[in-house]
Parts: structure tokens; C-alpha cells; sequence
């Protein structure tokens, strides 16, 4: 690094024109058609909706714990390449052998899905909505985006109910 020298204003300038040229140059990719997919919003107004990182009955320590990824998996689900009706029968399944194991806490993965028109997937918004339905709704007790190691915003760590 101690031989490396900024580059003149002069050289700056060239080297912002070839780029933006290049830019030009290329044929712009068209945007595909979007199927229209009918998602539901979660209405915040429900006093007893889950949201990201936030339950009733959630201490503090576990807001924390969840939000810096510091838990404990015990089981994971990848929901990449499935449709939203087999994503969702497959999530109801194993939220069900879950919360029948005494599981404790654990990851389920939507992907990002992050599009060119600034829209995220339909799975990373629909599993959320889908946790506050029934009857998966009696099995969660919170939820909140994983770490980035484990996924970021395209993964929701969920903390289960303890089977009475």
C-alpha cells in the first residue's frame, strides 16, 4: 500500500467518462413481467400479532439474544425453489414436528429475494403473515430476521411454545 498514489482529478474524470461510456454501450436487460401474487399485509393494528423481534411475554434478554443471532438452533428448514402453497405446507409441518419435539428455537430460510424493482420475495413476506395464522399461531412464540451468518433478512429465527 505504500506505493500506491491517488489518482489526479484529470485521471478521476477519464476514468468516470470510459465507465459511464461502457455503461451506454450495453443493451439495458427489459424487465420481465411480474405474476401477480395476492399477499395479504400484516395489520400491526392486531393486539396480539407477532412481529420481527417483538411478542408478548418476550423478556428483553431473548429480544437481545435473538437479535444478534446468540441462540441455540435445533432445527432448520430451507423454503428455497418452493412454491408459496408447498413452502407453505412444508413450514406448518415441520413448525408442527417442532413444537411436538420440545424444540426450543429454530431457523427457517425464505431467501432475500430481492428484485431489480426493489420488491423482496413472496416467501420472505408471506412466512411472517403465515406465523401469525392459525394454527401455527399456537405454536410460535416469537420471531425476529437471523444473523447474517445464518441468513439475514432472508432467514427468521422462531422461538417455539413450550407443549403443555
Amino acid at each position: 500500500m505504500a506505493d500506491v498514489k491517488p489518482l489526479t482529478k484529470q485521471q478521476n474524470k477519464l476514468t468516470l467518462e470510459t465507465l459511464n461510456e461502457s455503461l451506454a454501450e450495453k443493451p439495458q436487460p427489459q424487465p420481465q413481467p411480474r405474476q401477480q401474487v395476492d399477499i395479504a399485509p400484516i395489520h400491526h393494528a392486531q393486539s396480539n400479532a407477532l412481529l420481527h423481534g417483538q411478542a408478548p411475554g418476550l423478556d428483553k434478554r431473548t429480544q437481545q439474544r435473538l437479535r444478534r443471532g446468540q441462540v441455540d438452533i435445533e432445527a432448520r428448514l430451507d423454503l428455497h425453489g418452493l412454491t408459496q402453497t408447498a413452502a407453505h405446507q412444508t413450514l406448518e409441518r415441520f413448525l408442527e414436528r417442532a413444537y411436538t419435539a420440545g424444540k426450543k428455537t429454530v431457523l427457517v430460510v425464505t431467501g432475500k429475494g430481492l428484485r431489480a424493482d426493489g420488491e423482496v420475495g413472496v416467501l420472505r413476506r408471506a412466512v411472517p403473515r403465515w406465523l401469525n395464522e392459525a394454527p401455527m399461531r399456537h405454536w410460535v412464540h416469537a420471531f425476529d430476521h437471523a444473523a447474517p451468518r445464518d441468513g439475514g433478512e432472508g432467514a427468521l429465527y422462531i422461538v417455539m411454545r413450550r407443549r403443555k
